[in-house]
């Protein structure tokens, strides 16, 4: 089914908004960042009440976020408002009688738990810790709560390491010291604090002390920057909490090899329930009767994007094994159903990023839903509470049954935003790409469509380079604004992409250069002859990270493909990449080893070597914040072009990381973006 009927089919499910019709006005990034945002969505135990935030912008762009909660039982029921205080509540949790709501907030300057009893009257802080709360999660009887805290490991108590904090901020040397990597990660210079997990008892009584279960560990739990209380979870008896992180040691900068680690809620000795396996295991989740833990694992040392397994251990007798070895898929989630013992997950798979249910027993695996990208919320007797986003919907909450019937909108939060604008069309497509394979992409065409007129491209090249430009709503690089400002969009997944097998994603490494130029090069060809409207000859392309390494690699490798380039964050000279970056083990992997151990893979796809080449216009964006490509890999592109007498313009954001994360700087970001585009497309 194409994706426009198919978004009629789902309009009909309520799934697609049906203000669609009455839509005036193309979408910009001044609608992009006004956008209400949903987050923190948690089923009650008994499955019968839904309770979410929503983050909303007035006119003037300030925002604020409420907690609503929904009966399901009810079809007719709409969502009840429970806050309207100032500032953000997250991070939501229902109790095991499913009668109170704990969230965390920062209403007065410190992020603490508080407690909303359901049956009325306001939340009360129920934590007063002289530190902030960064996540939290209830045992499975709500008696206790795990808290997330970042600590100085040599301290003995919260107030220590709060006076170290305040004396770093107050020191007038400014100076950083450090004995080993790593010094810095993702945009934050370490300050030789870590994130530590803390149990407290839940007895009525405000909680004024915690206990360090992982104290004078020099480790962080959850890892950071990205991960959060995912990782984290209490045996189903309360006795233990169990966590995903590295083993302290001299080589966090170059190896991914996270463990389980068990250790009694009073602290004490913890246990590393992955020893053996050298790579990757996180997500640790018990069935509510106990019998089993689920896991994911990893296969390969120091590879960030090898396949997750799902593992399953017998909690009584100790046996494991891997649930569905020979599913080509790389899950994302887990979450047990009411039975304890099937599965349901979420994976990325062909542009999608899909729902399935996963035998434990026999391996089974069926596909629930597998349009649009979805992120599961809860699982009740009878139905899956999901997250769905599209290239058109920015994320609300539905339902549906374990036999994939019976789709149900729940949410429509940004309804009267929606209203106000029309998208692009969009449809997936495939072509035959490096070795005859298959390869798929999308289409947009610009919201201004008419047929019979020949429309300028936007060539989005999607980064990590593990990734996809699939079918999703971005807050960032959102393809809908380039159909916005009048251009047909083309997204390629090409060879190393995330969603289409192992063998397919392992296919980019060591070879940055090679099979995914390829893929590009015939992908617009494909395009191009298969929609006419798309006019080949006005082509600009864009990508960051990977994708704006590409971009470089285009001036030398593709020199006379587009009108046009847009580099933001894109790696230049791969020798002093290896030298600046963070992660150490993300190079060393996608080219075989150490600079040294390596060389000539790295010199073979290095963009400098090729610069003799370049002559294609290019605006490159960067910010100085930004650790994992850091700045000067876009400075020297420019220099080198500026030198050169190449027509090129640079944007620098002083305060932003690896993306464009403020929402002015995001409107600053596409009015250069897109007047570049438009200049050099010559855009009417």
């Amino acid at each position: 089914m194409k994706k426009s009927a198919l978004i009629l089919a789902l309009a009909g499910a309520g799934v697609v908004s049906t203000v669609q019709a009455s839509k005036t006005e193309d979408f910009t990034v001044q609608h992009l960042v006004k956008i209400n945002k949903l987050h923190s969505a948690t089923l009650s135990n008994d499955g019968n009440k839904l309770a979410y935030a929503v983050k909303k912008f007035d006119s003037e762009g300030e925002a604020s976020s409420d907690l609503y909660i929904q009966d399901l039982t009810n079809p007719d029921s709409k969502a009840k408002q429970l806050t309207s205080a100032a500032g953000t509540e997250h991070n939501l949790a229902f109790s095991a009688d499913d009668k109170t709501l704990y969230f965390l907030a920062g209403r007065d300057g410190s992020s603490q738990l508080y407690s909303l009893s359901l049956s009325g009257g306001e939340a009360i802080q129920i934590s007063d810790l002289p530190l902030d709360i960064e996540g939290f999660k209830l045992s499975q009887d709500s008696k206790q709560v795990v808290l997330n805290m970042r600590v100085f490991p040599e301290c003995k108590d919260l107030a220590c390491s709060k006076d170290k904090f305040e004396a770093e901020a107050e020191r007038k040397s400014t100076g950083r010291e450090y004995k080993q990597l790593m010094v810095r990660h993702w945009d934050t210079w370490s300050d030789h604090s870590r994130s530590h997990l803390f149990v407290a008892n839940l007895n009525g009584k405000k909680i004024s002390t915690a206990v360090d279960v992982t104290a004078g560990l020099d480790t962080e739990t959850p890892p950071k920057p990205f991960s959060g209380m995912e990782e984290v979870t209490f045996t189903p008896d309360g006795k233990y909490v169990v966590y995903s992180a590295k083993a302290p040691s001299k080589d966090q900068a170059w190896i991914t090899n996270y463990d389980l680690w068990q250790v009694p809620v009073t602290g004490g000795k913890t246990v590393n329930l992955t020893e053996a396996n050298k790579a990757w295991d996180s997500h640790p989740t018990y069935s509510a009767d106990g019998r089993y833990l689920a896991y994911l694992a990893m296969t390969k040392p120091g590879f960030e994007a090898d396949r997750y397994r799902i593992m399953l251990r017998d909690t009584v007798t100790g046996q494991e094994k891997e649930v569905a070895p020979l599913w080509d898929r790389s899950p994302s989630s887990l979450s047990f159903g009411k039975d304890n013992r099937t599965l349901y997950v979420t994976a990325q798979d062909v542009g999608q990023v899909s729902i399935f249910e996963v035998n434990t027993q026999f391996g089974d695996v069926k596909t629930v839903f597998n349009d649009g990208s979805n992120s599961i919320v809860g699982v009740n007797n009878d139905k899956i509470i999901f997250n769905h986003k599209s290239l058109v919907q920015p994320g609300d909450l539905h339902s549906i049954s374990f036999d994939g019937q019976g789709l149900k909108r729940l949410t429509d939060v940004n309804k009267e935003n929606l209203a106000k604008i029309k998208f692009g069309e969009f449809e997936q497509f495939s072509f035959k790409g490096w070795n005859n394979e298959e390869v798929h992409g999308y289409w947009i065409k610009p919201t201004d469509y008419k047929a019979g007129k020949k429309y300028p491209i936007a060539f989005l090249v999607h980064g990590g380079p593990q990734g996809s430009f699939g079918n999703s709503f971005s807050s960032r690089w959102n393809a809908q604004l380039w159909a916005g400002a009048g251009y047909g969009v083309v997204m390629i997944d090409f060879h190393g992409s995330t969603g289409y097998g192992q063998a397919f994603t392992d296919s980019i490494s060591k070879d940055w250069g090679g099979k995914p130029l390829e893929d590009l090069q015939k992908g617009l060809a494909a395009v191009t002859k298969q929609q006419k409207w798309l006019d080949g000859d006005r082509a600009c392309a864009l990508g960051g990270s990977y994708g704006g390494y590409m971009m470089n690699w285009f001036q030398g490798n593709w020199s006379d493909g587009f009108n046009c380039l847009v580099n933001h964050a894109g790696l230049f000279d791969m020798r002093s990449m290896y030298y600046v970056t963070e992660e150490l083990w993300f190079p060393e992997y996608e080219f075989g080893g150490t600079y040294e151990d390596n060389k000539a893979l790295y010199e073979k796809f290095n963009p400098v070597n090729y610069v003799e080449n370049w002559k294609t216009p290019m605006l490159v964006i960067h910010g100085e914040k930004d650790f994992r490509v850091p700045y000067g890999q876009g400075l020297a592109a420019f220099s080198f072009m500026q030198r050169k007498g190449i027509p090129s313009e640079l944007l620098i954001y002083p305060e932003e990381n690896h993306w464009i994360l403020n929402p002015d700087n995001l409107e600053q970001w596409y009015a250069n973006v897109l007047g570049w585009m438009d200049r050099w497309t010559e855009k009417k």
